[in-house]
């Protein structure tokens, strides 16, 4: 398991597949019978209702190993993607470039990931910006996990950030414990599969420079056959989301998604979402 994996399952329950964060959103994906995997996403502005997109091809030379990934996005910015073959054991190299061509802005990085169990490690390079890098490193062993996260800034010749998280867990179950932000913002959470169709996850998060309460979030996912689920999220803060996707036809998913502030009832606080995603 990698540093971003010690608190992902409660984090995916509670994050994920709530459809409510834009009014309308398409996804297609597709391969073509060269190889080339396209896909196409678009989603309105719940503020104003523009619509951003964005299309992105994906070719695998299986000879070399290389993976190259293109994408443009409706704000013009093309992005490149090099997914570069292991040379060194268990050593994964990424380099990816961006630019816009109406103001010349550009942006580099490569991204190192080492995996050699119980240790893993990945190492991001921002080399335009800085030059700033952060690492990562997890170490698991027996369903335990501990890890941490520091970003340095090159020029200045300063640590930007760290971060530290522990967690335990097994096939049905994990818990975590992570403080981010230079130590400064604390989180703990769970996430259990109750039975085989109910899963539920917490978590609380805690910012000691804030003199806001502790924020806290309860969810749970009801898969009610193998094609349709449903989730509810509630939060301290009096937001109750609610999601249901269901796989319509082979390659074809529908989201549905509502969030009802309850302490703003009387008002136009409350948002409403539809999702489609086609895969052939």
């Amino acid at each position: 398991m990698s540093y971003g994996d010690i608190a992902k399952k409660p984090n995916d329950l509670l994050g994920r597949d709530f459809f409510h964060l834009a009014p309308a959103s398409l996804s297609v994906k597709t391969k073509a019978d060269n190889g080339i995997t396209f896909s196409v996403n678009g989603k309105s502005s719940p503020k104003d209702g523009s619509v951003s997109g964005n299309l992105e091809a994906k070719y695998v030379d299986q000879k070399s190993g290389v993976t190259l990934t293109q994408g443009w996005t409706t704000a013009n910015l093309i992005s490149t993607k090099f997914e570069l073959p292991a040379f060194i054991p268990n050593l994964k190299t990424d380099v990816a470039t961006t630019f816009v061509p109406s103001s010349g802005t550009k942006g580099a990085n490569v991204t190192l990931n080492y995996k050699q169990s119980p240790f893993v490690s990945k190492v991001f390079v921002d080399l335009l910006k800085g030059p700033t890098f952060t690492a990562d490193f997890a170490f698991s062993k027996a369903g335990a996990i501990s890890g941490g996260e520091v970003s340095y800034d090159v020029p200045g010749g300063s640590v930007k950030n760290y971060a530290a998280s522990i967690g335990y867990g097994g096939p049905s179950y994990s818990l975590f414990i992570a403080a981010a932000s230079k130590l400064t913002v604390f989180s703990a959470g769970y996430f259990v599969k109750a039975t085989p169709a109910v899963e539920v996850a917490a978590k609380a998060t805690w910012d000691s420079k804030s003199t806001s309460q502790v924020s806290f979030e309860l969810g749970t996912k009801y898969t009610i056959d193998p094609s349709t689920s449903a989730k509810v999220k509630i939060a301290n803060s009096g937001l109750v989301s609610l999601s249901y996707l269901q796989t319509i036809h082979p390659g074809v998913k529908l989201g549905l998604g509502a969030a009802v502030d309850t302490q703003r009832l009387d008002q136009a606080a409350h948002k409403l979402g539809v999702s489609f995603t086609f895969e052939a």
